[in-house]
């Protein structure tokens, strides 16, 4: 089986497409730019996301080291959601999405 550092391309911006590359993960990262969520205010807000999409994405944020996964010794259990410091270092990135998609849409 491959290390981690084995399935990363050699390619820079393949390695930020397989990161954040899918429609479900740039929203969700949107979201969290905000402020920390918890899963069931993230699956209202991302119209069209099903549970188990919404589970593997944020695993797989998680295990990239993109989000932070907080459980609170609460009853009932609390668990928030919210960027790491990596996270955070992808507003760059949204923000020229979201330029761009505004231009776009002024043009049609």
């Amino acid at each position: 089986m491959k290390t981690k550092a084995e399935l990363i391309p050699e390619c820079p911006v393949a390695i930020t497409v397989q990161l954040i590359g899918n429609k479900w993960k740039l929203l969700i990262i949107r979201n969290l730019l905000q402020r920390p969520w918890r899963f069931n205010e993230l699956q209202r807000d991302l119209d069209g996301i099903s549970q188990k999409v919404l589970t593997d994405s944020l695993r797989s944020m998680e295990a990239d080291g993109i989000i932070t996964r907080t459980v609170y010794p609460e009853v009932p259990p609390r668990v928030e959601y919210a960027l790491s410091e990596l996270g955070h270092s992808l507003q760059p990135i949204l923000d020229a999405m979201k330029a761009w998609g505004e231009n776009y849409k002024a043009g049609l």
